[in-house]
């Protein structure tokens, strides 16, 4: 006997069914129980957010501000706590236009400028690297440019910014 998947068994109740509605044969509704299908371990599909919200690629976004220990980042570039660099979202990040999902050293996203305003203050980063708890428009700063604009001590600040590039 040949061993079929529950994918192709599902499709063949299907297939059935709407054979039978066709033809006009009596048919109920088929209940099939998905507790049997296998459990997939590849990685989930990455939904592009910016095609159908294209605002977050130009104008003021607002956002909540943190700050991070830097170190090779996303983009392949080595930080340090002193550069005035920033991670921008997840989401932002896998999502940017013309980024095939494969070597995120190759994210156009990279090496982008914005600048961050928070208080009344402003500092300009560098975008180098991705932030997985991050909301969409957030971004995690190096210590030195969230320095410039909050004390430390403070750890999370409601930013607006702006791309510059």
């Amino acid at each position: 006997m040949l061993s079929r998947s529950p994918v192709f068994l599902l499709c063949l109740v299907i297939s059935v069914s709407a054979l039978s509605i066709q033809r006009g044969v009596n048919h109920r509704a088929v209940e099939v129980s998905t507790s049997a299908l296998p459990v997939t371990t590849e990685a989930p599909v990455t939904t592009k957010v910016l095609d159908s919200i294209p605002s977050f690629l130009n104008g003021t976004q607002t956002g909540q501000g943190t700050f991070y220990s830097t170190g090779l980042g996303a983009c392949g570039i080595v930080n340090h706590d002193w550069d005035h660099i920033a991670a921008v979202s997840h989401l932002l990040f896998d999502a940017f236009p013309g980024y095939d999902g494969i070597n995120p050293n190759n994210n156009p996203l990279c090496g982008k400028q914005v600048s961050a305003t928070h208080g009344g203050k402003s500092v300009t980063v560098t975008l180098t690297d991705r932030c997985e708890a991050c909301a969409l428009t957030d971004l995690d700063f190096s210590p030195a440019a969230f320095d410039v604009l909050a004390d430390p001590s403070v750890g999370l600040i409601s930013i607006e910014w702006v791309w510059l590039d």
